[in-house]
């Protein structure tokens, strides 16, 4: 999609249609031709209320040169929110899709630096269609916006906003595209080389860490897990090096990949387990994350930890009442789980993972997995849990979350919950029940992090969609991707 800047009036654009903001029973400023069409529309027609659209023909209107009008409603100006935009501005655009136009322009409808962005965002996202595997089966992508600004605006300036948000709104994409892709085309090794590519194209570190590596390492949590796969687990690290000071401590972002998730011995039920190929996506979220990272040359060390493994049923599947050992790196002794069911791995590769970021001595850890189905029952589809140590870097958090439209909630981390954790014959036991499932979880891969200060994202309700949504397809959402780079860029070195 090609995005033009201007500061002529959307008025004088001479395209198939335009569209134009409107705030709830307010006149927006037009063309003495239009405005005593727009004094007849009744209230039932088009009044501005959040996400209420009109089509208008413009044929006969001499000071309006496209030949439709879209009015998108926003509500009451007092209301107006980013994802409200973004919210607006991509039923919009789906309504111009639907009606076969693929080039449009839009206004800026209020003078905040957030709000072209916003619609940047807005349209990369819309624009996405996973169509890899049907044939001509897609509907027209958007393929030109032009984006009005108000007069005197610097234009340099502002394309290099728009060029920014394109890379992370691409950045996002390319973690659902990866995400979207089915358990027989996408699995560990597969991962492993999508993050050899990344690094040789962006100039980051990657190092990968094999089967007989993994083995040779004691990284027993991912071995456990992968075990009943006849596709091996793998450790990936992405190192990213931006920060003036080369000594630096990192940010370490660690994703969950879980390619598969079958339930292992302790096997789903059949309905909806083909969704189960959106495990990987925290990891999916991390590559999308470490690529925008690289491209935007950010002032940080950053590095990106993906634990990828396919949980199967098999004859070296771990089994319920195993005692599992995690990896152990530098500490004095490792931490062993008994295993009471093996759909609770995630944490378990989680756990490995989290330890091989210690030992990089971060400044911060962050994961992100599709954790449990417990956070989900908690929050539904539309906020993900936010759990950990550190209350201020959950707060930097939780306002990049409220930034971006991929907002965060948090959840208590107290000691009755850690207490759940104890296990008659191991240090902890993997699964506590259903009651506090998700934050038990957090306290599980709480075990691994010592005095790091770490935050931790249960993305099991936001990674994915069953519906469609105002700006985001059916599918894999890259929820955090934005959020992270958001996070990032407002980042207050140590």
């Amino acid at each position: 999609m090609k995005i033009n800047l201007t500061t002529k009036s959307l008025f004088r654009q001479k395209l198939p249609a335009v569209i134009l903001f409107a705030f709830e029973d307010e006149q927006p400023q037009v063309p003495a031709s239009l405005a005593p069409l727009l004094r007849r529309l009744n209230h039932q027609e088009f009044h501005g209320e959040d996400q209420q659209t009109l089509l208008l023909h413009t044929a006969g209107l001499s000071d309006v040169a496209a030949a439709r009008l879209l009015l998108v409603g926003l509500g009451k100006h007092q209301d107006l929110t980013r994802d409200r935009t973004r919210r607006a501005f991509g039923i919009a655009l789906k309504r111009l899709r639907d009606a076969g136009i693929d080039r449009t322009a839009v206004q800026v409808h209020c003078p905040s630096p957030e709000a072209l962005p916003t619609l940047v965002e807005a349209a990369g996202l819309v624009n996405y269609q996973f169509t890899q595997f049907k044939e001509n089966d897609h509907k027209p992508a958007l393929a030109a916006l032009t984006i009005c600004l108000p007069e005197g605006s610097k234009l340099a300036a502002a394309q290099q906003l728009v060029d920014r948000t394109q890379t992370i709104i691409e950045s996002t994409n390319y973690a659902r595209d990866l995400a979207n892709q089915p358990g027989n085309v996408v699995y560990p090794s597969v991962i492993a080389a999508y993050a050899r590519r990344l690094a040789q194209e962006t100039g980051l570190k990657c190092t990968v860490l094999d089967k007989a590596a993994l083995e040779a390492g004691g990284f027993g949590g991912l071995l456990a897990v992968g075990g009943g796969s006849a596709r091996a687990p793998h450790l990936i690290a992405l190192a990213y090096a931006g920060a003036r000071d080369p000594k630096a401590k990192p940010i370490a972002l660690v994703g969950k990949a879980l390619t598969f998730d079958s339930g292992g011995i302790s096997i789903k039920p059949a309905d909806k387990m083909e969704e189960m190929k959106f495990d990987k996506c925290g990891g999916c979220a991390v590559l999308g994350a470490m690529r925008a990272i690289a491209r935007l040359k950010l002032p940080l060390n950053v590095i990106g930890i993906i634990a990828a493994a396919e949980n199967m049923p098999g004859a070296n599947s771990f089994r319920p009442g195993d005692i599992v050992t995690s990896y152990q790196g530098a500490d004095p002794r490792a931490v062993t789980i008994e295993v009471l069911n093996t759909d609770a791995e995630g944490r378990v590769v989680l756990g490995d993972a989290l330890v091989y970021a210690r030992e990089r001595q971060p400044q911060a850890i962050i994961d992100l997995a599709t954790l449990t189905g417990a956070c989900v029952v908690a929050l539904g589809g539309f906020a993900a849990g936010l759990m950990g140590n550190d209350a201020a870097l959950q707060e930097k958090l939780r306002s990049a979350g409220e930034t971006t439209g991929e907002r965060l909630w948090p959840l208590p981390l107290w000691q009755e919950y850690k207490d759940k954790l104890k296990s008659d014959v191991a240090d902890i036991k993997n699964s506590c029940g259903r009651e506090g499932g998700a934050i038990t979880a957090a306290a599980f891969l709480e075990k691994y992090v010592g005095k790091i200060p770490w935050a931790h994202l249960d993305i099991a309700g936001t990674a994915w969609t069953t519906e469609e949504r105002a700006y985001l397809a059916k599918g894999a959402t890259g929820f955090g991707v934005r959020l992270l780079l958001e996070a990032l860029t407002h980042w207050s070195p140590a």
